[in-house]
């Protein structure tokens, strides 16, 4: 989680929302290859679960600019001690946090209002044959998500199980 530092005085507030040298002070991968804005016009809209496969694995830093959504990140890395477990938060744009999201792990969301808007810097480009997803109801990983779903893609909703 990352929690801009803000600056205010009687115009409203400032705050730096990414710094590539506080995040190589803090080990975390600065590279920015693109970003990106997904806008939801519906409450119950999820989006996920998402990753890219090396050599296009990507960092994420994703925030939401408008409205709120219950974000979830999934640990696919075998090696992890945290193997396929999962980490939720909200974000919304009266908190403005911001959730930095490694390589090796699958994201999505789930909106929590109507046109809402969710802002993404990615380290890697978009490769569309390196995309990959999980699916977000997959009992292996226990997400229990706030509210029902109630727009999602064929592709979200059919992403097979994980091998057991």
């Amino acid at each position: 989680m990352i929690e801009p530092e803000r600056f205010s005085d009687e115009r409203g507030f400032f705050a730096r929302t990414f710094c590539a040298r506080e995040f190589e002070e803090k080990g975390l991968d600065p590279r920015i290859a693109q970003a990106n804005l997904s806008f939801n016009e519906r409450r119950g809209t999820l989006r996920g679960m998402h990753y890219q496969r090396p050599p296009f694995a990507e960092v994420k830093l994703v925030r939401c600019t408008r409205g709120a959504v219950h974000d979830v990140i999934i640990d696919l890395r075998p090696s992890s001690p945290t193997f396929r477990g999962h980490f939720a938060v909200r974000l919304d744009s009266e908190n403005r946090t911001m959730l930095y999201i490694p390589e090796g792990l699958a994201h999505g969301f789930l909106t929590l209002a109507d046109s809402t808007e969710v802002s993404y810097q990615m380290s890697a480009p978009y490769s569309p044959e390196h995309g990959a997803g999980v699916r977000y109801d997959d009992p292996a990983f226990g997400i229990v998500w706030p509210e029902p779903v109630r727009v999602i893609a064929e592709r979200d909703r059919t992403y097979p199980d994980v091998p057991r």
